[in-house]
């Protein structure tokens, strides 16, 4: 089952009183997220003009007054996107992101995000096992246990900056298909005791469930955090096969990006979702 998320239904859904500027950092996923559907046109390294996987989110918050930013491959804060890479990247780049314009550009006007959006990609779903409590937030292992000490390590950054609305979108899922293994390849594995990749996938789509159920429920990852600037949007489970916790909204058969239909679909409950953490975190009255 589904884990209970954290309850923002207490807030309005309504847009913001005023602009708030908003910074995302992401790769290629995160960026057709945001496009429109239409030709693959990059303006940057994984910023789109539009994409076939496009999912209109940008759209949709200039719609609602954010001022929205982006921030991907090739940047000093976005190079690196991948789950052990953001306690290093908040502790060492925080007031870089803060003033991240696009990409390596700073604001001259002296303001500065009031929302961080970041944002991993599928292969951070692939992973490889339970693991050991409390977990290492270095990895390397992508273990659920790692994977839980690396977001933990992030709360006391965040609640150095409780004017700032930190909103971790999580990592989609894998595809189920796979390219067949050869009958040598598998003769190989089964000689030597290594898993075929139709039952890793089986095993990633089971731990992926449980970490993500871990990450957006209220007895998870925010349990006992006392400030109200962190919320996670979970696109996970928007996307993600409930049975099988590989994705339903895969844009070809052996490409985890998600497709256009999926990406709309989370575009559409992200606006309410993030109006409401908007007011839950005294942004907005």
């Amino acid at each position: 089952p589904r884990a209970r998320p954290m309850d923002l239904s207490a807030f309005s859904p309504a847009r913001p009183a005023s602009p708030l500027r908003l910074l995302f950092l992401h790769h290629s996923v995160g960026g057709q997220l945001f496009a429109p559907q239409g030709p693959h046109r990059e303006t940057s390294n994984s910023i789109y003009v539009s994409s076939p996987n496009g999912g209109d989110l940008r759209r949709r918050l200039e719609a609602e007054g954010y001022e929205v930013h982006e921030a991907s491959y090739g940047s000093v804060v976005a190079d690196r996107t991948d789950l052990f890479d953001w306690p290093g990247k908040f502790r060492d780049q925080m007031e870089r992101i803060l003033r991240t314009d696009h990409q390596d550009a700073t604001y001259t006007d002296g303001r500065s995000n009031r929302i961080v959006m970041f944002k991993s990609c599928y292969p951070n779903s692939e992973l490889v096992g339970r693991g050991t409590a409390p977990g290492n937030p270095a990895g390397p292992e992508l273990t659920v246990e790692n994977a839980k000490a690396a977001l933990r390590s992030l709360l006391p950054l965040f609640a150095a900056h409780p004017d700032v609305l930190f909103v971790y979108v999580t990592a989609p899922p894998v595809v189920a298909d796979y390219v067949p293994e050869r009958a040598v390849a598998l003769v190989l594995k089964k000689l030597l005791g290594r898993p075929l990749r139709r039952d890793q996938l089986a095993r990633s789509g089971v731990h992926a469930r449980e970490l993500d159920a871990w990450v957006v429920g209220e007895d998870g990852w925010l349990r006992g955090y006392t400030g109200r600037n962190v919320v996670a949007f979970d696109y996970y489970a928007e996307l993600a096969d409930p049975r099988t916790g590989l994705s339903r909204y895969p844009s070809a058969p052996f490409d985890s990006h998600p497709s256009a239909e999926g990406n709309r679909r989370a575009a559409a409950l992200f606006v309410p979702f993030l109006n409401r953490a908007v007011r839950r975190a005294g942004l907005s009255p």
